[in-house]
């Protein structure tokens, strides 16, 4: 299958897709820069995903200290992102892979052409990019299956943010946590990926009857989680319960943002919402 890649009605976005990979991409700036962006990005997405494929079999692995390094400049991003993760948790490169993605097109971008502001959506995954004294105002959804507003904040170049990933179980891939949408904002794209795949695991009720599991190769016989039990559906919960679940994940991100790996989350679960503050402003909509 080749790749596809083509203007959306709006004349304005990007529009790349090859298999599994599915861009939005925007950019803003002089006509011709754009356009040399553009260019740059259909450029460099060719053969991109064939490069993953390749590597597959580490990427799928436990990341573990001392282990082999992936040759593509893609699957290496990947395995970088994770790697602050490998001591305590378990995680695959595959945690990073569409945040990834996302930054090595906006790279490409960026190399090609001086634009004020871009961006590289791969599937709710974004690499930003602000020249100085710009802006984007983004929204946080709640579920990514019923997408609602419930979170939003303006991100300025000075904030140090250069990606947006959400992560949950009820999104696209599978999660060892209950959260429905866990949204981080961090330094890049990967780095957001991964943390986010790192903090809604963290929101959970271990043991609880009104929540169902399953090994993720019985739903997938490929996956990277194998025999461990990813989440499938999740029950009525206390309020009580949820604030237990949001605690640990919200505890989690605060460790990540200490350690410099995120600047910002935003959890949800079941009707209730952690922010985690920080110098950003994230703040509710109807706080706002």
């Amino acid at each position: 299958m080749t790749f596809q890649a083509s203007l959306l009605a709006d004349g304005r976005r990007l529009h790349l897709q090859h298999g599994p990979i599915d861009l939005v991409i925007e950019a803003f700036g002089e006509a011709d820069a754009v356009r040399a962006a553009y260019r740059a990005a259909t450029y460099r997405f060719d053969g991109l995903l064939d490069a993953l494929c390749a590597e597959l079999p580490l990427l799928r692995a436990r990341q573990q200290s001392g282990g082999p390094e992936a040759e593509g400049i893609v699957a290496r991003r990947m395995q970088a992102a994770v790697r602050p993760y490998a001591a305590d948790h378990f995680i695959t490169p595959m945690a990073a892979v569409a945040g990834s993605v996302a930054d090595e097109i906006l790279t490409a971008m960026l190399a090609a052409a001086p634009l004020a502001r871009a961006y590289v959506n791969n599937g709710g995954d974004i690499a930003l990019h602000l020249a100085e004294g710009e802006a984007f105002a983004i929204g946080l959804v709640d579920r990514p299956d019923r997408p609602s507003l419930f979170a939003r904040s303006r991100i300025r170049t000075d904030d140090g943010v250069g990606g947006i990933a959400t992560s949950g179980w009820r999104g696209r891939s599978f999660s060892l946590g209950i959260a429905d949408a866990v949204t981080v904002l961090a330094p890049s794209a990967a780095m957001a990926d991964a943390a986010a795949t790192i903090v809604a695991n963290a929101v959970d009720l271990p043991g609880h009857p009104a929540i169902t599991r399953a090994p993720a190769v019985s739903l997938q016989p490929d996956s990277d989680l194998g025999e461990r039990a990813v989440i499938r559906a999740v029950g009525p919960l206390s309020l009580d319960e949820i604030a237990l679940a949001l605690h640990g994940g919200e505890i989690r991100a605060r460790q990540l943002i200490d350690k410099g790996l995120i600047a910002a989350a935003a959890l949800h679960l079941a009707g209730g919402t952690r922010l985690v503050p920080t110098s950003l402003s994230l703040v509710q909509p109807e706080a706002a």
